[in-house]
């Protein structure tokens, strides 16, 4: 199961980590964390250096009731640090976490590899097609509304069957298309409940089913603190336990805030499945 990055074959047979790089002032967790070319580049070398395949670059905070940033902001915010990006660190393979066609496309040409669309194009009707011209892998998210309205989005007839049946749809149009990479994020937190996060978690090895790479992003995620009673910033080993749970059900990306502790999470897994096929 391999992906297409800017001609490089990465191969998600063997899970990969995807780092996040926010520089929104309003993200639940990093927030307004790195304020300037320094900060961001130093961040970068240590997601890259503790085994980051993917470095996420996001310029609008996709959190619950996150305020409206317009296109001109998002790219100015956002355009600038590619630059810097790949000019310190050349084949660093950026994902670029944007609901809008116009956006994705200049961060493309400005040397993006991938792009992670929240709405798996359901905000922007163009973002399908220009994907498809632009001939790079798409992770596709499930949500329903916008992050302004999606929490008031929560009734589903059977969560795990609906999101399944969504991800068929997207997936057939996206081919039709000629989106050849597709990957798909069951979007942790986006139009569910804490209890819906732990059923879909339960039932993340359904999602074998769209014989897809599996994306799972629950980093610092509030079905963790509130559960645990905490905070995000104290949801590392929760998110250390339910990353481990994910790679057993199938993950094959995950994407987080702490790359080190996931790497670790991956090698443990391998370890462990390694030993019980040699049994």
């Amino acid at each position: 199961m391999t992906i297409n990055c800017k001609g490089q074959l990465i191969d998600l047979s063997s899970p990969k980590v995807m780092g996040v790089l926010n520089l929104t002032p309003d993200s639940f967790y990093d927030g307004g964390k790195h304020k300037n070319e320094n900060d961001i580049l130093s961040h970068v070398e240590r997601m890259l250096t503790e085994g980051a395949t993917f470095i996420d670059v996001g310029a609008y905070s996709s959190r619950p009731n996150a305020d409206y940033v317009d296109e001109a902001t998002e790219l100015k915010r956002i355009l600038p640090i590619i630059a810097v990006i790949l000019k310190e660190f050349p084949e660093t393979l950026l994902s670029i976490d944007t609901f809008r066609s116009t956006v994705a496309k200049p961060c493309v040409d400005a040397g993006a590899a991938l792009v992670n669309d929240i709405s798996a194009g359901k905000m922007d009707e163009q973002m399908l097609t220009t994907v498809a011209n632009l001939q790079v892998p798409y992770i596709m998210m499930h949500m329903r509304g916008t992050p302004k309205t999606m929490q008031q989005q929560t009734e589903y007839s059977n969560l795990t069957k609906d999101i399944l049946f969504y991800f068929s749809e997207r997936i057939h149009t996206a081919k039709a298309l000629g989106i050849k990479d597709i990957i798909v994020d069951p979007g942790f937190g986006f139009a569910k409940t804490l209890e819906q996060n732990f059923d879909l978690m339960n039932q993340l090895e359904l999602f074998k089913i769209t014989e897809k790479p599996l994306l799972v992003g629950i980093s610092r995620k509030s079905m963790i603190y509130k559960t645990l009673g905490t905070t995000a910033n104290e949801a590392l080993n929760g998110t250390s336990v339910l990353n481990t749970v994910a790679l057993q059900k199938g993950a094959s990306i995950l994407r987080v805030h702490d790359v080190k502790e996931a790497v670790e999470c991956i090698k443990l897994t391998h370890a462990l499945k390694n030993k019980n096929e040699a049994v």
